[in-house]
């Protein structure tokens, strides 16, 4: 028995959708444990593409089950039509193979109001999907969660609470329109008959199917550096994708966990605002972008483009004790004479290899590089690693040496078979 973990090792979109879909035959479950739909995980399978915002990226291997944790934020709407939009592609969905968490919370309207709102008078580079304020909600102990919609008297009564210091915030501090009680309503029940057969106590399931010797593979969202408590703080998401995001996330028996999967790019990226010290100067970032497609898979926005800081990827490796590096968007890099990585920082006149979380500090930050010969080469078409480029081995060998983590995976284009087995 055993279950796996796969997380961001940098500030998200490493990745991680093409590589949960790729691992996913080998296991029987797929859990998605934390964040909400501002998550963007892109699957491409043959022609089609896919982009998925809040269901597990297991969802199109026959089979499988998929879980949503109660650590997952769900905007009901947002959920229904990313269903509803894979059964139109021939994607099936049903109760058998979908579960969703009565515990989880639910994005209102009335969050993404605040939420866009807050953006404007603090650039923080939210999605403006209301996951931030959703999550208050949620530790303010006000929320409401998916087990409430099937009750009328507790989801109005929930609702009018919510609502009474939401409208407030929303007409005195940024002078927007106050909700009614029946918009919120009407949005959460258009949807209850349709939600209610996949909505169970998933700590049970979860937990059952674990000792029924079910392999279980989890599934973050978002990326280490982003996480609340442990990433660049205060331009952080709103949740834990670190590994410990997976036990109050799901419910999981802590002595299941095994194995850490860490996705990292080659290179890095950053959406929205923060520190990033291993960042491209624009002409370079924007070669970068175009030949990776850096463009952010939920709103769109050019992502900020950077060499590999091998400072914040250890870090993120000891954090979750991350057992295996997957790095991923190897050709990408193939358009350049020379690769770098960041080996260290100087920070207040002193080199230092310690990751600084707080953004003030590491925006000080002076970051060391160490160059390497690139190989200019078309990687989409190896199959096997042995066949990479010397120059291609040399990066990868210098990453596990100073990280001190086995390389398990590479992936070297956007397809599910395009990614080799170290």
């Amino acid at each position: 028995m055993a279950a796996d973990v796969i997380i961001g090792a940098q500030w998200g979109d490493e990745g991680k959708g093409k590589i949960v879909d790729a691992l996913s035959e080998k296991y029987d479950v797929i859990v998605r444990y934390q964040g909400g739909n501002n998550a963007g995980h892109t699957v491409i399978i043959g022609k089609e593409k896919f982009i998925l915002h809040l269901l597990p990226s297991g969802i199109f291997h026959k089979n499988k089950i998929n879980i949503i944790g109660n650590g997952v934020v769900i905007d009901v709407n947002g959920l229904v039509t990313e269903i509803n939009e894979l059964k139109s592609k021939g994607i099936k969905i049903s109760p058998k193979n979908l579960i969703i968490s009565e515990n989880a919370n639910i994005v209102l309207s009335c969050h993404k109001q605040i939420d866009i709102a807050r953006e404007g008078k603090k650039k923080i580079g939210t999605t403006g999907r209301g996951i931030g304020p959703a999550y208050i909600d949620k530790y303010a102990r006000i929320g409401i969660r998916m087990r409430d919609i099937f009750d009328d008297d507790i989801l109005k009564e929930k609702i009018k609470e919510t609502l009474f210091e939401k409208n407030f915030i929303l007409k005195n501090l940024y002078n927007y329109s106050e909700i009614t009680e029946e918009e919120i309503y009407n949005e959460i029940v258009n949807h209850r008959k349709f939600l209610k057969p996949f909505i169970t106590d998933v700590v049970y399931e979860i937990n059952n199917l674990f000792k029924k010797g079910k392999k279980i593979l989890f599934e973050g969202a978002q990326g280490v550096l982003l996480d609340v408590d442990f990433g660049t703080y205060p331009y952080v998401t709103s949740s834990n994708p670190s590994v410990g995001g997976v036990l109050t996330g799901s419910g999981i028996d802590y002595k299941a966990l095994k194995r850490v999967f860490g996705v990292s790019k080659a290179y890095q990226t950053r959406v929205g605002n923060g520190p990033f010290p291993s960042e491209m100067d624009e002409q370079t970032a924007e070669k970068t972008r175009q030949r990776g497609g850096e463009f952010g898979a939920t709103t769109g926005r050019p992502r900020r483009c950077g060499w590999l800081d091998l400072v914040a990827l250890k870090y993120a490796c000891i954090l979750n004790g991350i057992t295996d590096l997957i790095i991923t968007k190897l050709d990408v890099l193939s358009i350049f004479n020379e690769v770098k990585a960041v080996t260290h920082y100087i920070y207040k006149g002193k080199k230092t290899d310690k990751f600084i979380s707080d953004s003030y500090e590491l925006s000080k930050c002076i970051p060391v590089f160490k160059t390497f010969k690139g190989w200019k080469t078309d990687l989409s078409n190896i199959k096997k690693y042995k066949d990479l480029p010397l120059n291609v081995k040399k990066y990868l060998e210098f990453i596990k040496k100073f990280i001190g983590v086995k390389i398990s995976f590479v992936s070297t284009g956007p397809e599910r078979n395009q990614i080799l087995k170290v």
